[in-house]
């Protein structure tokens, strides 16, 4: 069975992210007529394959034929090496994903970033519908980030585009701009190896397990990314202050290098609302303008964007 760009018909999206695989079928009216959902086996590559094949068959089972599949990873395909690079689910890393994907259920399998496929499903039909260039971020268990182009993903030459999560945070520790009392507390923090190699990426603060490790260190106390946000306490709103800093001047990094018409935030940590109105005042003094109107908006389709986005890898064309 082959999908187009007119006759895209059933699809299935698929999501590895988290500690679920979960699949849709997505009908060509861009409405969901299943939802499936297996639980992720960790540090168990064969076994993932074989949860993801499992999933298909059963999606399969509601239509009566092959549908074109999706496949969202957290990480990148690359077809040059024929491997997966990149993933912070790392059991990925190295093992030849898609091919063995290919080998199991035919040719009818794509595959993209997370990401990707976030950024992917709010051009076409989320929040950021009818903008030409559009930055999808995932703020969640890890950082990532996905472009999108005239309605086409931007994938790049070595499959990085769009991965800010594994730049350095700019001005750690020496944010002159930032109130002096915000710039003592992040002077006080310890620096962060990333399981990429590297330190201090941006994705081990801005991530959600970044954002209550940080508050854990300022307070001693132990909450998740939520809590902190959604309280009106005096030390977690502290810490959700440094947070939006930090948020704030990392992406003015991206105004300054894409100036997109649109920043659409995914992932658990896109449900604290304070995001979407303190950002863009907060991140003036580090765009290279002297007007910044960038929006900065919620995903439309909330945890639901990467998987639709997957499913849309077959209108991609």
């Amino acid at each position: 069975m082959t999908a187009t760009a007119s006759n895209p018909g059933p699809r299935i999206g698929i999501d590895m992210g988290g500690t679920k695989i979960e699949a849709i079928l997505l009908g060509a009216d861009g409405a969901v007529a299943h939802r499936q959902r297996l639980a992720t086996p960790r540090e168990d590559y064969a076994a993932c394959v074989d949860a993801i094949v499992t999933i298909v068959e059963l999606c399969d089972g509601k239509t009566g034929v092959r549908c074109p599949v999706g496949v969202g990873t957290p990480g990148a395909w690359r077809d040059d090496v024929k491997a997966m690079h990149n993933c912070n689910s790392t059991w990925l890393n190295g093992r030849p994903l898609l091919t063995d994907l290919q080998a199991r259920l035919g040719q009818r399998v794509r595959m993209a970033n997370d990401a990707n496929c976030l950024a992917l499903s709010e051009a076409q039909d989320g929040a950021a519908t009818g903008s030409r260039c559009v930055f999808g971020v995932i703020l969640g268990t890890g950082v990532g980030g996905g472009i999108v182009i005239d309605g086409s993903l931007l994938v790049g030459r070595n499959a990085i585009a769009g991965e800010w999560g594994h730049t350095p945070l700019p001005w750690l520790h020496h944010d002159s701009l930032m109130p002096s009392p915000l710039a003592t507390l992040e002077a006080s923090l310890s620096r962060r190896p990333c399981y990429c190699g590297r330190t201090d990426c941006i994705e081990t603060y801005l991530s959600g397990p970044g954002l209550a490790r940080t508050h854990h260190e300022l307070t001693g106390e132990r909450l998740d990314a939520m809590q902190i946000g959604s309280s009106t306490h005096a030390l977690r709103a502290r810490t959700l202050d440094l947070y939006m800093h930090m948020l704030a001047r990392s992406l003015a990094q991206i105004v300054n290098v894409l100036d997109p018409d649109v920043i659409v935030v995914g992932g658990g940590v896109s449900q604290i609302e304070a995001l979407y109105t303190r950002l863009p005042v907060l991140w003036h003094p580090y765009v290279f303008s002297d007007i910044v109107t960038t929006p900065v908006v919620a995903a439309r389709h909330g945890s639901a964007s990467g998987v639709r986005g997957a499913a849309r890898l077959w209108r991609a064309d």
